[in-house]
């Protein structure tokens, strides 16, 4: 099939997921993949036909009911009744992006075979992903252990017709959606159900999400850092590369060579300058937003395992003649690099927000608020304050949540990661550095107007052309959250070759 991504055991990437994603291409199981899930749940058939003996969550309770055996006639109802019963999502939405790559990623993990699903089953979330069905999800409810029990009950409802769907555009009942077309619910056989709750997909598909956009916004730091510092007529010696590879951290090093590559040319860094050395918010550029994007680069290879992994329990090892119940599904790694990466994204908006507040402080020939006749007009003296209050936001959410941990299932389960909490608030970390970024290129754009008839570079000249054509300059106070909104659509939708970012 032209316009097909085949789910095999061939490593996934975020790069490849993206491509899936943006490209539009639909999914079909490879023969390998079709292979491994027959055979394991061949496997399991014939060793739950010939053993009376409890394995957890196939014919026992779940959680701190595992020691309860269930009858053989009882097993399918057993992972029906786990599925409804784990459905106890609640709060906003997740969004629909994100369910996307979360059903990829399960697709994906029930593939290699040794989770014992049925190959219906992984057929029909197959469906789904390619006929645009995504499950309706919550964003509050796991703990990031045991798997993202309650999201992924809510992603597998829909195969029993139960739950919400979206499609078209419209959300609706599953059950409708079934009937519209063709389709019988699945009946879910022994194991099926904790194949299908059990997993890191939810954590793991807001981490790819995330990191989709990270590299473009670290790209974006580098370029509105470099655009502020020609605003503040700032010194180019901090960006020699003697200077970092004498401390030769890879993020320290290529974050001064992308600055030096966007000022080649310019007759504002050329000029002479009265000042000594400029603060640490420009001075330190490369120091700290390297040290964010060795960060970033650190959660890029935790997540490229993950999703690469088989994170359900039990596994089933068919050639060994083995079930194993074990705790693969324990967020612990996604958890502390979600936090990690919180962290370093909070970083890049901190250091964004004290450039503006630089650019406003009425030094370096630039007029007090970066606005003619201040006093009269008040200028950009409260987009900062805007700046100030969202990076102080990041703050508070970069608090870590893999620190904390709660018991439940009556002490069964009494060590959990929290890295759902952790995924959820790095999204927000990370629009919050969108809008912070937007600040800080509103006032970069107006100061580095008050460095004429002097130009940058050619690179930056024609990036702020083409900003102003969506946000003209500001001779007198207007409202400026219009101009805000504008600035974050205009970064969101800016276009960015890919061999750029590496």
């Amino acid at each position: 099939m032209d316009n097909c991504h085949y789910i095999s055991s061939d490593v996934l990437s975020i790069e490849l997921i993206q491509r899936i994603i943006t490209e539009n291409l639909s999914l079909s199981l490879s023969e390998e993949a079709r292979i491994n899930i027959e055979k394991c749940r061949l496997y399991l058939d014939d060793k739950m036909s010939t053993n009376e003996s409890p394995i957890y969550g196939i014919n026992t309770g779940f959680g701190s009911l595992c020691n309860v055996k269930i009858s053989t006639e009882n097993l399918s109802k057993l992972q029906e009744n786990l599925v409804k019963s784990h459905a106890c999502g609640t709060g906003e939405e997740v969004p629909r992006e994100i369910v996307k790559i979360l059903l990829l990623l399960k697709i994906q993990s029930l593939s290699y075979g040794y989770s014992g699903v049925q190959l219906a089953t992984v057929e029909r979330l197959i469906d789904f992903y390619n006929n645009d069905i995504m499950p309706v999800i919550y964003s509050q409810g796991s703990l990031g252990a045991s798997g993202d029990l309650a999201p992924l009950a809510h992603l597998s409802l829909p195969l029993l017709g139960e739950g919400e769907v979206w499609c078209k555009n419209q959300r609706r009942s599953a059950a409708m959606l079934m009937e519209e077309y063709g389709w019988e619910p699945i009946v879910l056989q022994s194991k099926e159900g904790l194949a299908l709750l059990n997993g890191t997909q939810f954590m793991s598909a807001y981490g790819v999400y995330i990191l989709s956009k990270t590299l473009k916004l670290s790209w974006l730091s580098d370029l509105i850092g470099t655009i502020s510092l020609e605003g503040f007529d700032g010194r180019i010696e901090p960006f020699n590369e003697l200077i970092h590879y004498i401390r030769p951290h890879k993020g320290q090093i290529v974050t001064a060579k992308r600055v030096v590559e966007f000022l080649s040319g310019s007759q504002i860094i050329e000029q002479q300058k009265e000042h000594v050395q400029d603060p640490y918010s420009f001075r330190c550029i490369p120091q700290v937003h390297g040290a964010s994007k060795d960060a970033i680069d650190y959660a890029k290879r935790v997540f490229k395992t993950e999703i690469n992994s088989v994170t359900d329990n039990p596994n089933i090892f068919k050639d060994s003649d083995q079930i194993i119940s074990g705790g693969n599904f324990h967020g612990q790694p996604l958890a502390l690099a979600l936090d990690f990466l919180a962290i370093a994204l909070a970083e890049l908006g901190s250091i964004s927000e004290r450039r503006t507040y630089q650019l406003i402080s009425g030094s370096r020939g630039l007029p007090a608020f970066l606005v003619n006749n201040p006093g009269l007009n008040s200028g950009f003296m409260i987009p900062q304050y805007t700046a100030a209050s969202i990076a102080s936001q990041n703050k508070q959410l970069a608090t870590p949540a893999s620190v904390d941990s709660i018991v439940s299932s009556n002490g069964q389960e009494d060590h959990v990661s929290m890295g759902a909490n952790a995924a959820t608030k790095c999204l927000r970390v990370m629009e919050n550095l969108e809008r912070i970024l937007a600040i800080e290129l509103m006032n970069a754009s107006q100061a580095i107007a008050f460095r004429q008839p002097l130009k940058s570079s050619e690179f930056i000249e024609l990036f702020l052309k083409s900003y102003r054509a969506e946000v003209p300059l500001v001779n007198e106070d207007r409202i400026l959250h219009y101009d805000i909104e504008k600035s974050i659509t205009f970064l969101s939708s800016f276009i960015i070759d890919d061999s750029v970012l590496e």
